[in-house]
C-alpha cells in the first residue's frame, strides 16, 4: 500500500468527505429525469464517438444513469448504498474510499474507448450499458471482503452473512463475463478493475486465502487450552505474571520470536529473552 501511502500524504487533503451522499445525490437527479424527461437520457450515455465529436459532457454525465427498479427497490437500494458506503468511508478514510469509487468510474470511461477502438462507430449504441450498477456492486463486493462476518437480513427476514451474499453476486458476475460477449466482458471488467486494483494491488488479501484461514483456525485450536489461567484471567506475562486483572489498562501481545505461544505485557514485550 506504499503507493496509496504516498497519494494520500499528498493529495489527502483534498479528499471528498461523505461523498456516497453526493453519489445518491446523483442518482436522485437521474431518476428524476428517467421519469419527467425520458428524452433526455440518450443524451447522457458515455459514447465514445459522440464525446470525439465535441459531446464532451458525456464523461460525467453518464454517472447520473441510475440502475433499474420499482420505487420500492429504488429506495432500498439507496438507503443500502448510503449504509455500505458510508461505512467504507469510516474505515478506510475519505481519501481511499475517493480512489476506489473515481478509480471505478475511470476505468469505465477507459472502457468505454476501448470498446470504441475495437468496434469503432457501434460502440456508441451500447452506451446505456455504461452505468453505475457494477460500480455500485464494486462497493458491495468491498464491504463483504471487509466485513465478511457482518450478517444482512435479506428481504429484512433472513440473515445473511455478507461474506455469502458476496460470494454469490462474484459468482453470477463471473458467469456473466463468462457467457457475454465482448461488450459485456469489457463493461464488466472495466468496471469493476477497481476492485481488483485496490484488492490485490494494494492491500494484504493473504488473510482472506483459505490456507491462512484454516492455519488461523488451528493456531487458535492450539492457543485455547493456554488462554485461560487458574484465576479466571485470559492474558498472563511470561515474565512478570501479571494479568488483565491486575490492571485492566494492560495490554498483551505474543511475541513471534519466540519458540512457543510466550504472551508478555507491554512493559516486556520488547524487553524480554527471546525463548529458542
Amino acid at each position: 500500500m506504499n503507493w496509496l501511502n504516498n497519494l494520500e500524504r499528498k493529495f489527502g487533503r483534498y479528499a471528498i468527505h461523505n461523498l456516497t451522499m453526493y453519489l445518491i445525490g446523483t442518482y436522485i437527479i437521474g431518476y428524476g429525469i428517467r421519469f419527467l424527461l425520458p428524452g433526455v437520457l440518450p443524451w447522457l450515455y458515455l459514447q465514445p464517438g459522440a464525446i470525439l465529436r465535441g459531446e464532451i459532457w458525456r464523461l460525467v454525465s453518464w454517472v447520473l444513469i441510475p440502475p433499474g427498479g420499482s420505487l420500492l427497490t429504488i429506495v432500498i437500494m439507496l438507503m443500502l448504498y448510503y449504509s455500505l458506503g458510508t461505512s467504507l468511508e469510516r474505515t478506510w478514510g475519505a481519501f481511499r474510499y475517493n480512489v476506489y469509487i473515481f478509480s471505478g468510474i475511470i476505468f469505465t470511461v477507459l472502457g468505454a474507448f476501448i470498446l470504441y477502438f475495437l468496434v469503432g462507430q457501434a460502440a456508441d449504441i451500447y452506451g446505456g450499458f455504461f452505468s453505475t450498477y457494477y460500480i455500485n456492486l464494486s462497493i458491495f463486493l468491498a464491504f463483504a471482503v471487509s466485513y465478511p462476518e457482518m450478517e444482512l437480513l435479506l428481504y429484512f427476514i433472513i440473515p445473511i452473512k455478507m461474506k455469502w451474499m458476496g460470494l454469490v453476486y462474484g459468482a453470477y458476475v463471473l458467469y456473466q463475463l463468462i457467457t457475454g460477449n465482448i461488450v459485456v466482458k469489457i463493461v464488466i471488467i472495466s468496471s469493476l478493475l477497481n476492485f481488483i486494483v485496490f484488492f490485490l494491488g494494494s492491500r494484504n488479501v493473504r488473510p482472506y486465502m483459505p490456507k491462512e484461514r484454516l492455519r488461523k483456525a488451528q493456531f487458535k485450536k492450539q492457543l485455547h487450552p493456554h488462554m485461560t489461567c487458574a484465576n479466571g484471567a485470559k492474558h498472563r506475562c511470561a515474565v512478570c505474571g501479571r494479568t488483565e486483572l491486575d490492571d485492566p489498562n494492560l495490554e498483551f501481545r505474543y511475541c513471534s520470536k519466540c519458540n512457543g505461544n510466550y504472551e508478555y505485557c507491554q512493559d516486556h514485550l520488547f524487553t524480554h529473552q527471546h525463548v529458542k
